[in-house]
């Protein structure tokens, strides 16, 4: 008999974001030789038993541009739905691409969605372009947070993350903050206990959303309105993402769970 996934804890999510994170920075900043990851997506993102993430597949990753270079010019690799615009429209690299490729997996965290999502309806296939009209208006982040935490997130967490991948997905490279700000950023958001499941705003939120969604359903079938990261304890290290289309956000109860 199959266990029902779980959510993967808000708590959690920031913990693997932090690592992630501090990981880029190390290759921007404290390396010998600063390297530019160039394909960062969550399914290069490793995780051991605890949640602790390490980056993996360096295939594609190159040295950092040197002396007074802004950047290294190459041909355009890595993956669509991740890969930071000026560097698919002119193949100039920079560790900036990196930063907004980060931020797409930290909506990726927030959301339970993926990158790209033909499954979606039309409008929600590409998940930069769904979220960042939330992304700016401060009262409209509560809209991409995965409805399956059921309001168990930080409302501080939430917003300050939301206010980071804005940050991070920014048009302009040089306005995208460097790695070792985003780590800044994130260390303080793990252990927050504003629990929004017990705002009332969320609450007035939720009853909204799922009104909204009974109408869509509703007219998809003709009728008129009405008024995943898996923990399965396979190996200790794993992909933060799993299969074409369940959500990488996700855990399964432990087997001998008491």
């Amino acid at each position: 008999m199959g266990h029902r996934a779980l959510p993967l804890p808000w708590s959690i999510r920031m913990k693997i974001a932090l690592g992630a994170a501090k990981g880029l920075a190390f290759l921007h900043e404290e390396a010998e030789r600063p390297v530019i990851y160039r394909d960062f997506k969550s399914s290069n993102v490793l995780l051991d038993v605890d949640y602790n993430a390490k980056l993996s597949d360096f295939g594609l990753a190159k040295d950092a541009p040197d002396g007074d270079k802004t950047h290294v010019s190459t041909r355009v690799m890595g993956t669509y739905g991740y890969a930071a615009p000026e560097y698919v429209m002119t193949g100039h690299l920079t560790s900036k691409s990196d930063v907004y490729s980060y931020g797409v997996v930290l909506l990726e965290m927030m959301t339970g969605r993926r990158s790209m999502d033909k499954n979606r309806p039309n409008g929600e296939h590409n998940l930069v372009e769904w979220a960042r009209p939330n992304l700016r208006e401060r009262r409209r982040f509560y809209r991409l947070i995965d409805p399956r935490l059921e309001g168990n997130f930080s409302i501080k967490g939430a917003q300050k993350a939301s206010q980071l991948a804005h940050a991070c997905l920014s048009r302009d490279p040089k306005a995208r903050p460097l790695m070792s700000e985003v780590v800044e950023v994130l260390k303080p958001l793990i252990n927050l206990k504003d629990m929004a499941s017990s705002s009332y705003f969320f609450q007035t939120m939720q009853t909204e959303r799922t009104m909204a969604h009974s109408n869509s359903v509703g007219a998809r079938n003709g009728m008129k309105p009405q008024g995943s990261f898996g923990r399965n304890g396979q190996p200790p290290t794993r992909s933060l993402s799993h299969g074409a289309h369940a959500s990488p956000y996700h855990q399964s109860p432990k087997p001998n769970a008491r």
